[in-house]
């Protein structure tokens, strides 16, 4: 990290909760925590945010758009983080190595790459964002409230990779270590992992 951060042992209040919050979804307290030691109001907001998001959508959707949007704004961290939740938590190894095949989501089923060229796009450049985008999704069978969400989960996304990247926070060993070493190294879009 490029900041002081708060170390566990010393974490008190807010701080301590958020960092047990985050020890006991991940068995483990990854290194992003640090980066929301100084604000924890600010962590607790996102956790509410991105909970609110992925809540009321399709979580293999949610999973697939984030990793799309991780991958556009070159975060390491979120890109295996979301795709290691693709795998465990929504059951889809396929989707996981067609994307490491094809990074820009191109061997996926339509209605999926359509979600993943969006998701890339308004993370990439919201603003080249047209009609015939969204005619696009449409078509693949995605409703308004489809469109929006996977909008959502890209725009919270972008907050969330730079919060990651801009203070230094590198992906936990854990993490890194639960892949095949070969299907890694295609999620090494950014920063590197952290060494120990």
């Amino acid at each position: 990290m490029f900041i002081q951060t708060t170390p566990e042992q010393a974490a008190t209040g807010a701080t301590a909760e958020y960092y047990e919050q985050q020890r006991s979804s991940w068995g483990f307290l990854p290194n992003y925590t640090g980066a929301f030691s100084q604000r924890p109001d600010v962590a607790q907001a996102w956790n509410t945010l991105n909970l609110a998001i992925r809540g009321g959508m399709d979580r293999r959707r949610f999973e697939i758009a984030t990793i799309a949007a991780a991958r556009a704004l070159r975060s390491t961290y979120c890109t295996v983080a979301h795709s290691k939740m693709l795998r465990d938590i929504c059951g889809d190894e396929a989707s996981l190595h067609r994307i490491a095949e094809s990074p820009d989501g191109e061997t996926l089923g339509e209605q999926d790459r359509a979600v993943y060229r969006f998701a890339t796009k308004v993370a990439r450049d919201a603003a080249s964002v047209s009609q015939d985008d969204v005619d696009e999704l449409h078509a693949a069978g995605l409703s308004d409230g489809d469109i929006a969400d996977i909008v959502y989960a890209a725009a919270a996304r972008s907050f969330f990779t730079r919060v990651l990247d801009g203070l230094g926070a590198q992906l936990d060993v854990e993490i890194a270590a639960e892949f095949d070493p070969d299907l890694y190294a295609t999620m090494v879009v950014g920063r590197e992992a952290a060494k120990e």
